[in-house]
């Protein structure tokens, strides 16, 4: 009956011309939710709104109140279906999912896993970053109920662990499970292009190494020097101002951040910002060009003294390691919250990224020639992303150890597991930069 119709609903269906009869399509709310998921990932959930969701379905934005109260209710659902994916797919038989009393063939229910996890991850690839970097919105009792999800799914991974490796201890299982996890949802931080099969093999073997790895025992990790902070409080107002600016943007997010926010943090009035930055805006984009120029600067030394590409490899490990480590916020920063600067910023830290990577993926082929530069660049990033995630389980009090373990993850995800291979050639020179102008399809498939 039209009298239970409300009155915006009648409107839109009369001026649209829709008929009364007509049937949504089937599986809507999968659309707009997949939809959603895919616009909260590439763009954060507050540059989003209710018709960019809208308009990516084909619908207006009042239709999608029928099926979600708001917003919020959603970027909930999108998150949580992600995850809940995660789950379903790694529930491979009935019954309980953590049992003490192995099953049978532990090694071929670990590569089951691993596989069914990697095909997840490929089906949601332009929406799987969204748990993983935008979760922090979601409300107390949902981000409970996200992390019971993925406490979940690590568990079954540990499960067949534990009985092909007894003696590892909770914590190193922990580590291992939780760096498989991050190896798989790499391939979510870049656009590489690579066939599905051999996305598939490249992870799974990383994913192999991971739980094969003979983590190193507490008492054989010796404190490294600490890497310079990017960003010190007491170096100036200028620093102390950055120092602030991005601590606020990883514990609140950059647009919940204020400009009186960041003065108080660095103990100026409000007005004294501005003799050195013109926007919050221009606050991020520094933050970030600095931290990116930190990691892009450790490449000359190492290129100019090594010409061993795997030693090479292993020195811009520990650097970036060590560097990340003593930065977690500028990491955490650089993934959440560079949606927020403008268009140019962005690309520009997009580039000064994507040479970095090249000039990695240069070493690895160089060390591993029988991989190709686009095979190369999957492992590059699933290396990289085991610095971002398993530095978030890290203690501070446990902060050598946890560095260790993380070198030594990403040296088998690159390298494979086993015995140090044997020194590999000389590096080549790289490869001479196409003319201005020109078109460059491998850059394409860099992307």
């Amino acid at each position: 009956m039209l009298i239970d119709i409300p009155h915006w609903r009648y409107s839109e269906a009369v001026s649209t011309g829709v008929s009364a009869n007509r049937r949504r399509p089937k599986h809507r709310k999968a659309q707009i939710a997949r939809a959603a998921a895919e616009a909260f990932s590439a763009q954060g959930y507050h540059a989003v709104s209710m018709e960019t969701i809208a308009a990516k379905v084909g619908v207006s934005a009042p239709a999608l109140y029928r099926h979600y109260a708001g917003k919020y209710d959603l970027f909930r659902g999108a998150v949580l279906a992600l995850s809940q994916q995660l789950v379903d797919c790694t529930d491979l038989k009935p019954g309980p999912a953590w049992d003490p009393e192995p099953g049978p063939d532990p090694a071929a229910m670990l590569d089951r896993l691993v596989a069914v996890l990697i095909d997840a991850t490929l089906d949601n690839r332009d929406s799987g970053g969204l748990y993983r970097w935008q979760a922090r919105y979601l409300r107390a009792e949902d981000q409970s109920t996200l992390t019971g999800q993925l406490r979940l799914v690590n568990r079954r991974i540990q499960k067949p662990l534990i009985a092909i490796r007894p003696s590892l201890t909770s914590a190193q299982r922990w580590m291992l499970s939780a760096g498989v996890l991050s190896v798989i949802g790499s391939t979510v931080d870049h656009r590489a292009r690579l066939r599905a099969d051999e996305i598939r093999a490249l992870l799974a073997a990383a994913a192999a190494a991971i739980l094969s790895a003979e983590l190193p025992q507490p008492g054989d990790v010796f404190p490294r020097p600490v890497s310079w902070r990017i960003f010190a409080e007491d170096a100036g107002v200028y620093e102390a101002l950055l120092h602030a600016a991005m601590a606020l943007f990883k514990d609140r997010g950059y647009t919940e951040t204020s400009m009186a926010q960041i003065a108080a943090a660095a103990g100026i009035p409000v007005s004294g910002i501005y003799r050195y930055f013109s926007s919050k805006c221009e606050i991020l984009a520094t933050g970030l060009r600095r931290a990116t120029d930190r990691v892009s600067g450790q490449l000359s030394p190492i290129f100019g003294a090594i010409t061993d590409p795997r030693q090479a490899l292993l020195l811009l490990i520990d650097a970036y390691v060590a560097t990340s480590f003593a930065n977690p916020e500028l990491v955490a920063v650089y993934y959440t919250e560079r949606v927020n600067l403008t268009p140019a910023d962005q690309m520009l830290l997009h580039n000064v990224q994507l040479s970095t990577v090249d000039s990695w993926v240069r070493l690895l082929t160089a060390a591993r020639p029988a991989l190709t530069p686009i095979q190369a660049r999957f492992l590059v990033h699933a290396a990289m992303a085991l610095v971002v995630d398993l530095g978030r389980m890290a203690s501070p009090d446990d902060s050598a150890y946890a560095q260790a373990c993380v070198r030594k993850l990403m040296e088998v995800t690159m390298f494979g597991p086993g015995a140090d291979p044997p020194a590999g050639p000389v590096l080549p020179r790289p490869p001479k930069r196409p003319r201005r102008g020109s078109s460059s399809p491998s850059r394409v498939a860099r992307r």
